[in-house]
């Protein structure tokens, strides 16, 4: 699986990120969260596309520290996330994302470096905007000055009181799956044959998109949608289930239409048991509904065929490991 890495200073909000965005804990219950004092791993495997290791690294992590493993660590890395408290005086951030991404890049040229400029909900606009490009100016000035230009370095405004941090996540983990560009692929000729204005491929149980057509996203727009699947699955888990409690808020039945009072129409459909489309469309391309119910067909039986491909491959790669493994050498020189 690939790993994604938290780092960053102490109480920059690492754990709160996570807390929020994959456990659904409320921003306010976020602020009794104690100090992280040892690396905290979880796996994140809602579905074949979403399907990763998160680490949360203490923030007084020494590197030097001869106990600390960091080649181990940064070989298996996917991304690495370095989470920046804006409201402080970020100088010893930069000092530590600086040590941070040339060890991890020297172990491991492939990481995708992601730096979360965080808390910026106590920022006005044009502070927001000046702090973003302070901090990119000094961070890549420092790479500059080490000889690494060719170290690329994404950078985010994010707060855990907006979705800001669940629009960054869908970046993050969307450089993760290397089936993107044919999700998007499907994602455009899918609206292009329904008069879609946008659509999203969500993962249900974070919030974070997947894919997206190649439309630009606005905030607005990528905040409604994720009300939206709330609101779906908090009137599910009320009504949907049966008299005993049993049965799931989310399956193949599950469906669901809003209508706007701007003529826009929000349209929710269950693709597998883990990802839902969200589109929004004009009232009147809402009308040829049988048209965009065939369309969406054609589609989730596109994304099981890729899901199918995917288990293949990790079925043959498991089964290569297991020969490899069988064929190594006993301790005596004999083969297994």
């Amino acid at each position: 699986k690939p790993r994604i890495l938290l780092m960053g200073l102490r109480r920059s909000g690492k754990s709160s990120i996570q807390k929020v965005v994959f456990h659904k804990m409320s921003p306010n219950e976020t602020l009794f969260l104690e100090s992280t004092n040892k690396i905290c791993r979880e796996d994140v495997s809602n579905s074949s596309f979403v399907n990763f290791q998160i680490w949360d690294f203490p923030g007084q992590i020494d590197f030097f520290d001869p106990t600390f493993d960091y080649e181990m660590i940064f070989r298996g890395t996917g991304a690495l996330i370095f989470v920046i408290d804006s409201q402080d005086d970020y100088m010893e951030a930069l000092a530590r994302l600086h040590l941070t991404v040339t060890r991890a890049y020297k172990v491991n040229p492939d990481i995708n470096f992601e730096i979360f400029i965080h808390k910026v909900d106590g920022l006005s606009d044009d502070h927001k905007i000046e702090t973003q490009r302070d901090i990119h100016q000094r961070a890549n000035d420092d790479l500059a000055d080490a000889g690494l230009e060719k170290i690329h370095l994404s950078f985010y405004l994010t707060s855990i009181y907006d979705h800001s941090i669940f629009e960054a996540f869908s970046k993050v983990v969307q450089k993760l799956i290397p089936q993107l560009p044919t999700l998007e692929n499907l994602l455009n000729i899918f609206i292009s044959n329904s008069g879609i204005e946008k659509a999203f491929l969500f993962d249900v149980v974070s919030k974070i998109y997947i894919a997206t057509d190649s439309t630009p996203v606005d905030m607005q727009t990528y905040e409604l949608c994720c009300d939206m699947i709330d609101v779906v699955i908090d009137i599910s888990c009320i009504y949907g289930l049966k008299d005993d409690g049993t049965g799931t808020p989310y399956d193949k039945e599950s469906m669901a239409i809003i209508k706007l009072n701007n003529t826009t129409v929000l349209y929710l459909k269950e693709v597998t048991k883990f990802l839902a489309l969200v589109c929004f469309v004009r009232e009147e391309s809402f009308e040829r509904k049988g048209l965009i119910d065939y369309n969406f067909h054609c589609f989730r039986k596109a994304i099981q065929e890729v899901f199918e491909v995917r288990m293949k491959v990790v079925r043959s790669r498991k089964h290569q490991s297991h020969l490899q493994k069988n064929k190594r050498p006993t301790p005596n020189g004999t083969p297994r």
